[in-house]
């Protein structure tokens, strides 16, 4: 049972990053790793590097799919980084196409190799929403970015922010108490860590 801010650990994701990130804006965050730890948590951070099939294929073995997608329904706030925002789809075509958790509705489509594939880098991000974890991060600010799968949601009025790789696609999404990033916040410099203050600040209010 936890309380407080909580950083899902699956096996497959950024986690120390993520964690060092929150260490540095002075949090405590709990590590969880299954759903009996997760009962409680005042706000949960599901980071993510890798593949779809792996990431899904961890999180039911794990019994996590399920404690989250119940998490998320409750209200409480939730921020998915990376693949833990594309995870929140109904579905990626990644490794063959894989159900996703269907918290929003939606496709994770592979990038044409237009361009380079992945995209990585730095790139910028069109605030599409007046969101609170916005807060004193400029329009058009640049995160960095590591990703060859990029979110297309089904409702347009989610996408919070909104970036041109190839085609433009939805760089982060917003609804009620869910906030998801595409980009890497914590390899973001100093407005990927005010967005980390503004997640605390918005979900431990």
């Amino acid at each position: 049972m936890s309380s407080g801010l909580v950083v899902v650990d699956y096996g497959g994701s950024n986690l120390r990053s993520v964690m060092k990130a929150l260490e540095f804006l002075g949090q405590a965050p709990t590590v969880v790793t299954d759903p009996d730890q997760m009962v409680g948590a005042a706000a949960v951070v599901l980071p993510g590097v890798g593949a779809a099939g792996q990431i899904m294929a961890s999180l039911r073995s794990h019994g996590l799919d399920e404690a989250l997608q119940e998490f998320i329904h409750s209200g409480q706030p939730f921020l998915g980084v990376c693949m833990g925002m594309q995870v929140l789809m109904d579905r990626s075509e990644e490794d063959g196409g894989q159900d996703c958790l269907g918290i929003l509705r939606g496709e994770v489509e592979k990038i044409p190799p237009i361009e380079k594939v992945p995209h990585m880098g730095w790139n910028t991000v069109e605030q599409r929403q007046n969101h609170p974890i916005w807060a004193g991060i400029p329009d058009q600010s640049y995160f960095y970015f590591v990703h060859s799968y990029a979110v297309q949601p089904a409702d347009a009025q989610v996408v919070a922010g909104r970036t041109e790789y190839v085609l433009p696609f939805a760089s982060a999404v917003a609804r009620d108490n869910i906030f998801g990033t595409q980009f890497h916040p914590e390899k973001s410099g100093k407005h990927g860590l005010q967005l980390y203050q503004n997640f605390v600040a918005w979900a431990l209010k």
